[in-house]
């Protein structure tokens, strides 16, 4: 189980991502709800992600982070969070010892 990630890890992406969802949704002019229904959450839930009040799971994350990083407008401000992109990559990439795939 060495290729485990760590917890911190993902909660630090978590957290990265929290802080700047009012902007990512802004650039895209989509609503909360819109978005809710997307990744599968009600509408109160992404309104609690989104101000902080509370924290989304990993599978959540990883919703967001795909919904977001597919989308141009979204995909330029994610790469403006320096490393952002890379960190989730870097954690999502299993360290196999035979086989390996490299993000770019």
């Amino acid at each position: 189980m060495s290729n485990m990630v760590d917890k911190s890890e993902k909660e630090e992406l978590i957290l990265a991502l929290t802080e700047i969802l009012p902007l990512l949704r802004a650039a895209i002019g989509i609503s909360q709800g819109e978005i809710a229904e997307y990744i599968g959450v009600s509408r109160q839930t992404y309104c609690a992600f989104e101000i902080g009040k509370r924290q989304m799971s990993w599978n959540t994350f990883l919703s967001l982070f795909l919904f977001f990083i597919s989308n141009a407008e979204t995909n330029n401000l994610l790469k403006t969070k320096k490393g952002f992109i890379a960190q989730v990559y870097k954690v999502l990439q299993y360290k196999s010892e035979q086989n390996s795939v490299q993000y770019p």
